[in-house]
């Protein structure tokens, strides 16, 4: 355990130690939302990777897996890779040519202020539930590392303080560097350990043949099911839809050096993405398969247990070698996508809800107020997660619930309904919001999940306040073809 501690404690300051290397390339906003728009393909595809390779793939995803089956993770990986397919064949050119800072900008440059600061406001929102899911993990894996002798909460602080110091100096930046160096540690460290722990249990065919046996491979349910049809739909459509109006995305598209590398680097890192996903749900039913007993996990009250499956299982049963390996490759997915997560609300926070109320700050001043929304946003999804005992895997889908009902048809609309108007979207994205709260609490149970029900009271009222006598003042611009 020591040996690993150490490993641990020089990783993180290694980590940290790029982060603040690469901060010496910002100069301006520019650079710290969207890295001065330059990142190559290949730094390109590591950050879009890194944004959805986090700890929730790691150790929420395949636990559900291993719980449920493939039936009870359509929203990740497969609703979330759609969603960067989507983004990048649909939305990463228009996004390139506009030249904008943050995805709230295209709300103000299509449709006025004040929906670019309601659609802001929900999109910052919906990151507290991932970057908590994230601080969780963190939390997680030092309470573990430190054989109880750090509580989870103490730990979840510690973890919040060190995304924090790489993150708040290099922004984007110090984040596609630390992508890069953590993507390379979580392919070669996952990939060696799935060949260990699938030895273990007999060989990847034999996992195979038991977790078809077991009907964990099994991705529709009942044809007679319709809740269970419904429940899917709801959970695929949140993460690929939902996930698309997020500025984690839109930053890394816009990052790219030309719109070329944009769309590439994003169809490329989904590929990758959906493909080593199914590698943490391999080792978590390699585990399984290898000790039975490890199943008492699922009977806790506790959600968040089930995602010590394979925390436990790698330090109980493997050689040092291996669990260096897993933590190293297990710290460099959470600490890719919390960075990510903490540098994208703030960026939406301060150039779309607080600069509209500042128009004369200098740049300077701009990027000052940039990292204090960072520590106080830091603050918010720490509380968040202090408080939460939801699986990683419930607190990433209810995030985008937010997202889709709010902002996905107010987007579209945008790009490709050139009769889209901002009562349109003022009604879209208000009216999709609070239906979808009303369902949430009055018919949550009911066969049509509440999100889908907020979605398509969205898109009627985008359509209906579009084509009605306009009240409120058209603002902004159609999009030029």
């Amino acid at each position: 355990m020591n040996t690993l501690l150490v490993f641990v404690v020089a990783y993180l300051a290694v980590t940290i130690a790029i982060g603040l290397m690469a901060a010496r390339r910002v100069h301006n906003a520019k650079d710290y939302l969207v890295a001065g728009r330059s990142l190559p393909l290949y730094m390109n595809t590591a950050t879009v990777f890194a944004t959805w390779f986090g700890a929730e793939t790691v150790l929420s995803v395949s636990a559900t897996f291993a719980k449920d089956g493939l039936g009870g993770i359509a929203g990740d990986p497969f609703g979330a890779s759609a969603c960067l397919v989507i983004a990048a064949i649909f939305f990463a050119r228009v996004f390139y040519r506009m030249d904008l800072l943050t995805i709230g900008d295209f709300y103000k440059k299509r449709y006025g202020k004040g929906v670019e600061v309601l659609t802001s406001m929900a999109i910052a929102a919906s990151y507290l539930g991932w970057t908590s899911a994230q601080m969780t993990a963190l939390g997680l894996v030092i309470h573990v590392l430190s054989g109880g002798a750090l509580d989870l909460s103490t730990s979840i602080v510690i973890g919040a303080a060190v995304v924090l110091v790489y993150t708040i100096f290099g922004g984007m930046w110090s984040v596609a560097f630390t992508d890069l160096f953590q993507t390379v540690v979580i392919l070669m460290g996952l990939t060696l350990v799935a060949f260990l722990i699938g030895g273990q249990a007999g060989g990847m065919e034999k996992v195979i043949v038991k977790a078809a046996e077991d009907g964990k491979l099994n991705f529709f349910p009942a044809s007679d099911d319709a809740k269970a049809w419904w429940a899917m739909a709801g959970a695929f459509f949140t993460f690929a839809f939902g996930s698309v109006p997020q500025q984690d995305v839109f930053q890394r598209m816009t990052s790219a050096k030309d719109e070329k590398t944009a769309v590439r680097g994003t169809l490329i890192g989904a590929s990758i993405y959906f493909v080593f996903a199914f590698v943490p749900m391999f080792i978590a039913y390699a585990a399984i398969v290898s000790h039975p007993e490890m199943l008492q996990l699922f009977d806790s009250e506790d959600g968040r247990e089930i995602q010590r499956i394979l925390p436990d299982m790698v330090l109980g049963r493997m050689p040092i070698w291996a669990q260096v390996l897993f933590f190293g490759a297990l710290l460099s997915a959470i600490l890719s996508t919390a960075s990510g997560a903490l540098l994208a609300p703030t960026a939406t926070i301060t150039e779309n809800v607080l600069r509209p109320f500042l128009p004369h700050l200098g740049d300077k001043a701009f990027l000052m107020l940039l990292r204090l929304t960072l520590v106080t946003f830091t603050l918010a999804a720490l509380l968040f997660a202090l408080n939460s005992r939801s699986t990683m895997y419930e607190m990433v889908q209810n995030a985008y619930k937010v997202t889709l009902v709010c902002a996905f048809v107010p987007l579209v609309a945008g790009v490709y309904w050139k009769q889209a108007t901002t009562q349109g979207a003022l009604a879209s994205s208000s009216g999709g919001l609070l239906v979808w709260l009303a369902a949430e609490n009055l018919a949550a149970d009911a066969m049509i999940p509440p999100q889908l029900i907020g979605l398509a009271a969205a898109l009627i009222l985008m359509v209906m306040a579009s084509l009605a006598p306009q009240v409120i003042a058209r603002k902004g611009h159609p999009l030029k073809p």
